[in-house]
């Protein structure tokens, strides 16, 4: 891995590293920027935080969030915005809107796609599906199955985007329903082994979708001790051809991004930016024909 630059303050932090090559059809001389915005564990905050919040006062607010994320898109319209679950509870909106005005709201900022957290099922399987019809873009969860439930055929496993040429596949990843999510709420929804599936994802998106940048959208936590439980970080050990890992319920602020080593030596990167909408991750990946380099920064809203 080499590193080129690091800059850190206490606002943000930005690294430019190599994350090993991809094999584009461009000339030596053409870059191609590509720009990934993530939110996640928004839970439910519309509202900025009050002026008696203490370090969170007058911060966060999805009206902030909208503004930040317009300009970041007029820098680079080569841009996804993502969320990696828990978008539902911790407010009143959630309590009195069942959903609905968060979807309204994401669909709003154009979010391109999202993937289930635990709290998403607050209201039951049925509360989430009721609010899909308010929800402009993707929800995409690769590891539930959805086949005996309401919501089989509303979630793709994955999606592929394309921009300025580079084609990008994500797909999303969910931590086990039981034993945190009553069975009445999620029903006949099936946990498959987010290993596995990543395997298989990131196998499909590399050799047979010939994505260029792999991207998990991850509500599996960022690491936990002394709990045999699947995380972003043993999930980046243990599989291949992953780029980069957003990942959420375990409210993990990281100035940078923890970069791990896949199976075959290969960096990828983790990135996580806390809860309650506070902050916008960003992600550039800078695509050249025989090294791909990244720069990060976590925004404060």
């Amino acid at each position: 891995m080499k590193r080129r630059t690091f800059i850190k303050n206490t606002a943000a932090s930005t690294a430019l590293l190599s994350v090993g090559g991809i094999a584009l059809s461009c000339t030596e001389q053409e870059v191609k920027q590509i720009t990934i915005l993530h939110t996640n564990d928004v839970h439910s905050h519309i509202d900025p935080f009050g002026p008696n919040d203490g370090r969170n006062a007058n911060k966060g607010g999805v009206a902030r969030r909208a503004t930040l994320i317009q300009r970041l898109r007029q820098e680079n319209p080569n841009t996804l915005l993502l969320d990696a679950g828990d978008i539902f509870q911790g407010t009143p909106y959630f309590n009195y809107y069942g959903g609905e005005l968060e979807f309204k709201l994401m669909s709003m900022l154009d979010y391109d796609a999202a993937t289930i957290g635990n709290h998403d099922f607050d209201n039951g399987i049925d509360g989430l599906y009721a609010q899909l019809p308010h929800a402009q873009f993707d929800f995409i969860s690769a590891n539930y199955n959805f086949k005996n439930t309401i919501m089989d055929g509303h979630v793709a496993p994955y999606k592929i985007f394309v921009k300025n040429g580079v084609r990008i596949g994500v797909f999303g990843l969910g931590l086990e329903l039981e034993g945190l999510v009553g069975k009445d709420m999620f029903k006949e929804t099936k946990y498959l082994s987010p290993i596995e599936i990543a395997q298989d994802m990131s196998r499909i998106l590399k050799t047979e979708e010939q994505c260029d940048l792999i991207i998990c959208l991850s509500h599996l936590g960022y690491d936990y001790e002394n709990i045999q439980k699947v995380s972003d970080r043993s999930l980046a050990r243990s599989t291949k051809d992953i780029d980069l890992i957003i990942g959420g319920h375990t409210h993990t602020f990281l100035d940078e991004p923890t970069v791990e080593t896949n199976t075959i030596g290969k960096s990828v990167l983790i990135n996580q930016v806390g809860c309650y909408g506070l902050y916008v991750g960003k992600v550039d990946f800078y695509l050249e024909p025989k090294a791909t380099f990244f720069s990060s920064q976590s925004l404060r809203v």
